[in-house]
């Protein structure tokens, strides 16, 4: 059975507290990007220590920017941060 991409889209990322989460993480790469961390197109996230989902916050201290790959592909631990 195909995947319904408009009912995941309407059940998850157009609810409320993902909006949220998703200005949050646009605020802190915008927030890289103004301190000479991070450029339009360099191929790196911003990552969030804490996740911005589980109570993380945009702090220097919880923010650190990785190249995408590591960021999207690291082995989670019981913290869900990166080993």
């Amino acid at each position: 059975m195909p995947r319904d991409y408009k009912k995941e889209y309407a059940n998850y990322h157009s609810r409320p507290e993902q909006k949220k989460n998703r200005a949050m993480r646009n605020a802190a790469r915008r927030k890289a990007m103004k301190n000479g961390q991070a450029r339009k197109g360099d191929g790196k996230d911003v990552h969030h220590v804490r996740p911005i989902a589980k109570g993380g916050s945009n702090t220097a201290g919880n923010t650190r920017v990785v190249s995408r790959s590591k960021n999207r592909s690291f082995a989670r631990n019981k913290n869900a941060g990166m080993k």
